[in-house]
């Protein structure tokens, strides 16, 4: 069996399973936030169990709409609140926290080969760390948050091997946009998304958690990353106690759908151009785009890695005119180191608004929301229509390099000419 299969089996009890075979899995850990959980908790409340099946395996994040900036948003909030006092469920609340899929690894409710649902899409992230997580919808939270049981079908596996290493200014956001531009945003429908080889050997835990990010947007079930000495080291004193990985590894025999390699060598900055995360071009090939506003944050490269590669290229310089520059580091810690290491000064000295931990811009949210006819270039995840704001606005994916590139030039700009 491959990881994914393998962390399937233990947890619904068998030996074995098989790609197509449905199971009935035990959870190690259900998360909901602030705009899915709300039904999640509605759902719940009508299933007739008084309590959850375990208060301890449970998270609750305050992050999408925070701090709340509507009445009703406001009502939701005391909604989740008041849900997590009368269970006793931990609660990252306004200020304590950051984006959930951050502040989840970052706070120890994530150790290798652990099933985890969120409710919401980018719950794969988790993956990086060698679990299986997965979104789900806010009725299956709920079903969850009373049995500690969910089915899944077994996903099939595509196995992306990756070798080389990357250029300056070249990143994992880069690979994941040129993957899914390969693969096409159905390329992985219910799949599992394995990245292996050399380069994601020598990745970060930051970088990884980038890819698995992406996993869904080429409609993975999930994505995952076999644990290592790198998710040992930032684990430990994280989480109460590490399993062994030693039995978290792909069976010599492991079968695969299929594996289709890359090479990163020479890779060059990728954009994802409207309105589709698969209509990537090289940044060399979008032409003379001008935009209106930069985004550099969310939970796909929100964490200190990317922060001080946008800092390095913005440093001593000035965000160009008539651009609006928002920073959102992931969570509370990021935000803080970010803080400590001179970052957050570098990036409003060159003209950026720096604002709390939270989801911020990324699905329309209360701030930096787009007019008709702007355009915004964004590290984050998706460039759906009307995903910032107006539908009659374009967004772009590109990495922080290249992200902080462009607010300076006013233009999508490739951060290898700018001089550092």
């Amino acid at each position: 069996m491959n990881l994914t299969e393998k962390i399937l089996a233990k947890a619904s009890g068998k030996k074995d399973v098989h790609p197509g075979e449905i199971i009935d899995a035990n959870l190690d850990m259900v998360m909901i936030h602030d705009l899915t959980g709300p039904l999640a908790v509605e759902a719940f409340q009508k299933i007739g169990t008084s309590k959850v099946w375990d208060n301890t395996k449970i998270i609750v994040i305050l992050d999408h709409q925070i701090p709340a900036e509507s009445v009703k948003a406001a009502e939701l909030h005391k909604k989740m609140r008041q849900f997590s006092t009368e269970q006793n469920i931990k609660i990252y609340d306004v200020g304590r926290g950051g984006i959930c899929h951050q502040v989840m690894p970052e706070q120890g409710h994530v150790k290798p080969g652990d099933v985890i649902i969120g409710a919401d899409s980018h719950t794969c992230t988790y993956g990086a760390f060698g679990s299986f997580a997965t979104g789900v919808g806010s009725t299956e939270a709920a079903a969850a948050m009373a049995t500690g049981k969910i089915w899944f079908k077994v996903p099939s596996t595509i196995r992306i091997n990756t070798k080389g290493k990357f250029q300056k200014y070249v990143t994992p956001k880069d690979l994941i946009l040129h993957i899914i531009g390969t693969l096409g945003v159905d390329g992985a429908i219910y799949k599992a998304v394995e990245f292996t080889g050399p380069t994601i050997k020598a990745m970060t835990i930051a970088g990884r958690m980038t890819l698995c990010n992406m996993a869904v947007e080429m409609g993975a079930k999930n994505g995952i990353i076999t644990p290592d000495e790198t998710t040992n080291e930032f684990l430990t004193g994280r989480v109460k106690k590490m399993p062994d990985i030693k039995i978290l590894q792909n069976d010599k025999d492991a079968e695969y759908e299929k594996t289709v390699e890359f090479d990163v060598s020479k890779m060059e900055p990728q954009v994802a151009c409207p309105s589709s995360v698969d209509n990537v071009k090289l940044v060399n090939e979008v032409g003379n785009v001008l935009i209106d506003q930069v985004f550099i944050g969310s939970c796909t490269n929100g964490r200190l890695e990317d922060l001080r590669l946008a800092a390095q290229v913005m440093k001593g310089k000035t965000v160009k005119a008539g651009v609006r520059t928002l920073v959102i580091p992931a969570s509370q810690e990021v935000w803080k180191q970010a803080n400590d290491e001179g970052l957050l000064q570098i990036f409003t000295q060159a003209g950026a608004m720096v604002c709390g931990s939270a989801c911020g811009p990324c699905l329309g949210g209360h701030i930096g929301l787009l007019a008709a006819g702007e355009t915004c270039i964004t590290t984050s995840n998706r460039n759906f229509i009307g995903r910032m704001g107006s539908t009659k606005a374009n967004v772009y994916l590109a990495s922080p390099a290249t992200v902080a590139a462009s607010a300076i030039t006013g233009k999508i700009t490739n951060p290898q000419e700018i001089k550092v």
